[in-house]
């Protein structure tokens, strides 16, 4: 096996656009979460505390939030076919890439110095595969409850027919 080859599939595993998360920044992680047969979005928010190979195939950032008063980090794969999408909410002005010092402090003295940007112009980030999945799976849904109300439309129908179909034996009796 040649590096290129190697390469090549990382390079096709790739999304095109992934947004710049940063140390520091507080984000929105929009992860599928599959449940039996049913697939739903579930939002992750907190603090970026860790990025790591930004350029590769495996990037990946590591994201801290406060939940019922105990810390829970959640790293995420920004290349993962799970994540839907991330939106930045604010920056902050760190020094680091590892922010591991949040995680023995809490309340005030875990806030971030925020900074400015242009967050519509962050979070303009389009990819057209997942935009076309997206509306893919809403089509398929929206066939599988056509199907599912003609199917219950055909059942009433049937037994509608034979309800008249023992009325009408009873009247002739």
């Amino acid at each position: 096996m040649s590096f290129e080859l190697i390469n090549k599939v990382n390079q096709a595993q790739k999304k095109q656009a992934v947004v710049d998360a940063r140390s520091g920044d507080t984000v929105r992680v929009h992860q599928k979460i599959k449940e039996g047969n049913k697939e739903r979005i579930q939002v992750f928010e907190g603090v970026v505390i860790r990025t790591d190979n930004k350029q590769s195939h495996t990037s990946r950032i590591t994201v801290r939030k406060i939940a019922s008063g105990v810390g829970v980090e959640k790293s995420f794969l920004l290349h993962s076919p799970l994540v839907e999408k991330v939106e930045i909410v604010r920056r902050a002005k760190v020094r680091r890439n590892f922010l591991s010092y949040l995680r023995e402090r809490s309340g005030k003295s875990a806030r971030l110095t925020a900074k400015n940007f242009d967050r519509a112009a962050v979070n303009d980030v389009r990819d057209a595969k997942a935009e076309a999945e997206a509306e893919r799976l809403k089509e398929e849904a929206a066939k599988e409850a056509a199907a599912k109300q003609a199917e219950k439309e055909n059942a009433n129908a049937e037994l509608a027919a034979k309800q008249a179909e023992v009325e009408a034996r009873h009247a002739e009796a």
